[in-house]
Order: C-alpha cells, then sequence, then structure tokens
C-alpha cells in the first residue's frame, strides 16, 4: 500500500498511516463507521469500526523507526481516558449499547520514497486497552 503526498513532515506521516489503517481494516473484515472523530476539545478518535458484534475505537499510531519505542507506547493512560471518554458518546449518540467496545491500536511503520509513503508493516493490537 501506498499513499502520495506533499512534504514528510509529522502532520503528513499521521494523516498516511491513517489512511493507510483504514484501507488495511477494510481489507481485513472490518467495517469503518467514521473517520476522525471528534467532539470539540474533548478529543478525536481516529478510526471507528464495527468487525463482527465490537465496535472498535481505534487509535492509529505512526512511525518510520522504533527510535522513540514502539507506535502503541505513545498511547499513554491520559490519550486512553479520552478515547474512553468519546467512546461513550458515540455509542450513546449512534444507540449502540448492544454492542460490545473494544479499544484498538493500529500499528504503522512507513518508509518514504520518491515522494511518496510506503507501508512497511501494519499490525493490529486488539483490545489494546480496558475501561
Amino acid at each position: 500500500m501506498v499513499r502520495k503526498m506533499q512534504g514528510k513532515n509529522k502532520r503528513t506521516l499521521g494523516t498516511a498511516g491513517e489512511s493507510l489503517a483504514a484501507e488495511f481494516l477494510s481489507l481485513n473484515g472490518f467495517e469503518i463507521l467514521a473517520t476522525n472523530y471528534r467532539i470539540g476539545r474533548m478529543g478525536e478518535i481516529d478510526i471507528i469500526a464495527r468487525e463482527k458484534e465490537y465496535i472498535c475505537f481505534i487509535e492509529v499510531k505512526t512511525r518510520t523507526d522504533t527510535s522513540y519505542g514502539s507506535p502503541s507506547e505513545a498511547v499513554d493512560r491520559r490519550k486512553q481516558s479520552r478515547i474512553i471518554r468519546l467512546a461513550q458518546v458515540y455509542m450513546s449518540q449512534n444507540k449502540l449499547k448492544k454492542y460490545n467496545a473494544r479499544f484498538d491500536v493500529v500499528e504503522v511503520f512507513l518508509e518514504y520514497y520518491n515522494g511518496c509513503f510506503k507501508a512497511k508493516s501494519i499490525k493490529i493490537l486488539r483490545n489494546a486497552f480496558q475501561t
């Protein structure tokens, strides 16, 4: 999977990673319900998807290497708390109480070559954290 993007900054890297993650999830049986779900200053959930009986709230972390640790290590307690609060609002607003909520992290490793980001690896960490 490849994404043509202008520039090579942090935001561009993250956008490319989220786009590739959504495509990867779709190819692996997830139904994408929302991307970049935001409620004011509460924060944002990168991807909301359904997999079987689960509504999955997915944080995408994109890196080019592990010099700062694994991507999932960046999803600290504070970030987890925000995602959980947003997930509760989303479930309530969309009347999805019959579904189980799950919190996943997708780790995306990219390389930049000739104006494009190319996926080196994409990994789904199901149940990455709990409520």
